[in-house]
């Protein structure tokens, strides 16, 4: 299998900032640039290839079999079942919440997301929170959102 240069799918979400334009080099024309999908074959926005099939949607063109894109591994997947992106959140993101696949194939007819946040670069005073500050059962948590109260975040990471 031969190597690909692709051009990423650009997202500018109003959280987004201009550190992927102006520092990192990333050509977009966007006022804010919040993500860089480097490698995606999500239909919301698929990196292009290079080379041979020159601007063509990076696994969903009709002149490459799914195989020869994706690998026999990833053979029973509709997309390649992993997007790498870039961010950059200037402003605080909104609390994110994924489904299992069970849910997501059945409810969005796609597979639920898994997430790994590897962090390149923080301006000071910069953090992540992950979970809640108490144990939280389902049920307490749904009642919560019905009366609009909400669990303090767990830790800083």
């Amino acid at each position: 299998m031969k190597i690909e240069k692709l051009t990423p799918a650009f997202k500018d979400y109003l959280w987004g900032g201009t550190k992927l334009r102006d520092v990192y080099g990333k050509k977009c024309d966007y006022d804010k640039v919040a993500e860089s999908w480097e490698l995606s074959t999500h239909p919301a926005g698929q990196s292009t290839s290079g080379g041979e099939y020159d601007g063509s949607r990076s696994a969903t063109t009709s002149k490459r079999p799914v195989k020869a894109v994706l690998g026999t591994n990833c053979a029973r997947f509709k997309e390649f079942p992993v997007l790498i992106k870039f961010i950059d959140a200037k402003d605080p993101l909104s609390v994110q919440v994924h489904p299992s696949d069970e849910y997501a194939l059945r409810v969005e007819g796609e597979y639920g997301k898994t997430e790994m946040w590897y962090v390149v670069d923080a301006d000071k005073g910069a953090r992540l929170r992950s979970g809640f500050a108490k144990q939280v059962t389902p049920a307490q948590y749904e009642a919560s959102v019905a009366d609009n109260t909400h669990h303090r975040p767990a830790r800083r990471i």
